[in-house]
């Protein structure tokens, strides 16, 4: 085979792996340091453990095996870059998404920080005082502990208030983990999160409270994140007493962001990226923005999208990820805010089952979210509405005969009384909402439109029969794909998908496969099989 001894291999009480049933079980060890060695006679390669590494001139009779390669234990722990499980806190690189609306609910984020991984509270689109309460929940439950976790901060170009006053809230309550979404450049309130508590230590190295995890998919977001806080925007933060002088200086010498999520085909708001393109770009653009401003802190870039397999997770590692997050296989966990109704839709998905539809947060903007397309019809309702507004100047401009077809096949409900609950919406939230649509009839037919694109989701966590094929659920081929490969095994039915036993599985999983291409790339005749791994409980 080309492959020239490096010494030998004395044989221990384990004899040695040759056949493919052998090798099949001696791949799985990944826990275990393992040696590929080879026979004299036939010349087949397999695997060893234990025995004794040897020189050729200490065999003294002992039976020995050239020896070709020798590879230290793999754990799981380890797939990612060890400074993002230093900085944070966690035994494994991996992180749940914030799904937003509270899908990722407290109970999901505390499982997590309690199996020393990380998670985000889903607090995108969820009024100020759920925020408050679900921030109260985890700093009983985790604020005691050195456990991580954090919330969501998502950009929000329709309430620039709330998002100020969700930001304002995470600072005055010590939350030291933010999620930024949705993101296309930076605002004042995540630029004051960033360099809130920005210090220096006695040796002159800075110190930082607050972690950024910036979710992009387009390097010229991620350079935004990247690269220092603009003097323009810390100036008007430092005059008006929301920065020390100091913390605005600070700011200038390291990036917004310490970790970046490049967010690949996932559910929910994205660019239907392949992450096996996009991500060399955002670790190239990260490698040469830190030797411009000469970083000496390290800058994290992790994968999410697609992640619903071993293999999956394998491979992002492989493309140089410090860490993964999932998102979509997490909806169907028992932890997870969606109904059981909802769960059930998603554990039957296959990896086709997703269709783009507009976005409820960024609906004039054309924006759009990827959703669950199997057992429901809100894309191509939802798109429906997004024609109709594109084409009509204002609600009282629609045709009488297409109006009656939306409120019958669309909004359930009559114009009138979408118009009445649309505006008792924003009184409480946003009043200022309701004279814009006074003043602007597009803007109104925009707010009522989103009326029924903000319910669907509601609908979906709470299991509304009457409103089921209005479900939106947020979801991504990787749900499809994490169905097939648990189909047969005890995470196949939606009641035994805990939330750690799904990140337990994928890691475990990763390992075994990194192992299997480890040793077929040292010359290991490695089975086909070997890189697939069946879920089992796991602790």
């Amino acid at each position: 085979m080309g492959l020239s001894p490096v010494g030998m291999w004395s044989v221990g009480p384990r004899p040695p792996a040759f056949d493919a049933s052998d090798l099949l079980r001696a791949v799985q060890d990944v826990r275990s340091p393992v040696h590929v060695v080879r026979e004299h006679d036939a010349g087949r390669v397999g695997l060893a453990f234990g025995g004794e590494v040897i020189d050729r001139g200490q065999l003294n009779g002992h039976p020995a095996l050239p020896l070709l390669a020798t590879l230290p234990a793999l754990y799981p722990e380890w797939l990612g870059d060890r400074s993002f499980t230093e900085t944070h806190g966690v035994r494994f690189p991996y992180v749940t998404g914030a799904m937003a609306n509270g899908i990722a609910t407290t109970d999901l984020v505390i499982a997590m920080a309690r199996a020393h991984m990380l998670g985000f509270f889903g607090a995108a689109g969820l009024a100020f005082p759920h925020v408050e309460a679900a921030l109260d929940r985890l700093t009983d439950a985790l604020g005691d502990t050195d456990l991580a976790w954090g919330m969501n901060l998502i950009h929000s170009p329709n309430e620039p208030a709330l998002e100020e006053a969700v930001a304002d809230l995470y600072l005055r309550r010590g939350v030291r983990r933010v999620s930024a979404a949705a993101y296309l450049s930076l605002t004042p309130a995540i630029v004051r999160y960033a360099a809130t508590g920005l210090r220096t230590d006695a040796a002159g190295h800075i110190l930082r409270d607050n972690h950024v995890f910036a979710k992009i998919s387009r390097p010229e977001t991620a350079r935004h994140f990247l690269a220092p806080a603009p003097a323009a925007m810390l100036e008007p933060l430092v005059r008006d007493g929301k920065l020390t002088p100091e913390e605005a200086a600070l700011a200038q010498r390291v990036p917004v962001a310490e970790d970046i999520t490049v967010e690949s085909d996932s559910g929910g708001h994205t660019d239907n990226q392949a992450l096996g393109a996009i991500f060399p770009i955002i670790a190239t653009l990260r490698d040469r923005l830190a030797a411009e401003h000469g970083y000496t802190r390290p800058v994290r870039v992790g994968a999410a999208g697609g992640l619903g397999t071993p293999r999956s997770v394998a491979a992002a590692f492989a493309l140089g990820a410090s860490y993964v997050l999932t998102g979509s296989v997490n909806q169907s966990a028992l932890e997870s805010g969606l109904s059981a109704e909802g769960k059930r839709m998603l554990a039957q998905a296959g990896i086709a089952d997703v269709q783009m539809a507009p976005a409820a947060d960024m609906f004039e903007q054309g924006v759009e979210v990827q959703v669950l397309k199997r057992g429901t019809m809100f894309a191509s309702r939802a798109r429906r509405l997004r024609e109709v507004y594109a084409r009509h100047a204002s609600l009282d401009a629609i045709p009488a005969e297409l109006r009656a077809r939306l409120e019958k096949q669309v909004l359930g409900a009559t114009l009138d009384e979408v118009r009445a609950a649309t505006r008792a919406f924003w009184a409480e939230r946003d009043p200022s909402e309701n004279d814009k649509a006074a003043a602007d009839p597009k803007h109104e037919m925009a707010l009522c439109f989103r009326w029924y694109l903000g319910l669907s989701s509601r609908w979906a966590i709470v299991g509304d029969e009457q409103r089921r094929l209005d479900y939106q659920i947020w979801c991504g081929p990787a749900m499809g794909a994490f169905n097939d490969w648990v189909r047969g095994s005890f995470l196949e039915p939606p009641e035994n998908r805990s939330a750690v036993q799904i990140a337990l599985n994928l890691l475990e999983g990763a390992a075994v496969v990194t192992r299997a291409q480890q040793l077929r790339a040292y010359g290991a005749p490695v089975p086909p099989a070997a890189f697939q791994f069946a879920p089992r409980p796991l602790q």
